[in-house]
């Protein structure tokens, strides 16, 4: 145990000692719900050293842990074959540099399988529909009846389920081919509220050349 403690404390595993705490520190915090895992993904690329496919924080976390592992680890073989401790040696920086390769090769590895079972990106949502024109592919849209194609913000088409409030005023009912705006989505209906819409309105609508 001495063996161990004194090889934690001096170099090179006190670099990564250090950073083992704070690593720590950290996901407690996000145990806590104090921090977010993904905190550090805005500004740090981990593609940019070949450790992507899961968050910063995760591909950071496991090369720390490893790299103080594995310094740990050659300190002591180092120390056991009567190498003199106390000063930094040239064995002392080949274990460093040993060390940093080792935990980057074992991070990749450990990544990928790890990247699985993360969570992935959210994929689309309908909610992302509210607010978009649609056009009706239906003879009629009433209260409790009617079907749309809407066009997504990516270029994406979808067939979705459309309802129409009674008219208020004058307005017709709408139609097939009518244009329509989905002002609201119904959670427990699983459609959206539709209302008339006037095509020369649509800001998405292509315009014709100046001049």
């Amino acid at each position: 145990m001495d063996e161990f403690l004194y090889a934690t404390g001096t170099f090179p595993a006190v670099l990564f000692t250090a950073a083992l705490v704070v690593v720590v520190g950290f996901w407690l915090l996000v145990l806590a719900g104090a921090a977010d895992p993904e905190v550090f993904d805005a500004d740090l690329d981990a593609d940019a050293l070949h450790l992507g496919g899961a968050p910063v924080a995760v591909s950071g976390s496991l090369f720390v842990a490893l790299a103080w592992f594995l310094t740990v680890s050659g300190s002591v073989l180092a120390t056991r074959t009567g190498w003199p401790a106390g000063t930094v040696h040239v064995l002392d920086v080949a274990v460093l540099l040993a060390a940093l390769y080792g935990a980057w090769r074992l991070t990749r590895a450990l990544v990928r399988p790890l990247a699985r079972l993360l969570p992935g990106e959210p994929g689309p949502s309908r909610h992302d529909f509210t607010g978009l024109t649609c056009v009706v592919r239906t003879g009629r849209v009433d209260g409790g009846f009617g079907q749309a194609e809407v066009t997504a913000r990516d270029g994406s088409t979808a067939l979705v389920q459309v309802r129409q409030a009674p008219p208020a005023g004058p307005e017709e009912p709408l139609a097939h081919g009518s244009t329509g705006l989905l002002y609201a989505y119904d959670e427990a209906g699983e459609f959206f509220w539709v209302a008339p819409f006037d095509p020369a309105l649509n800001p998405r609508r292509p315009q014709p050349p100046l001049g």
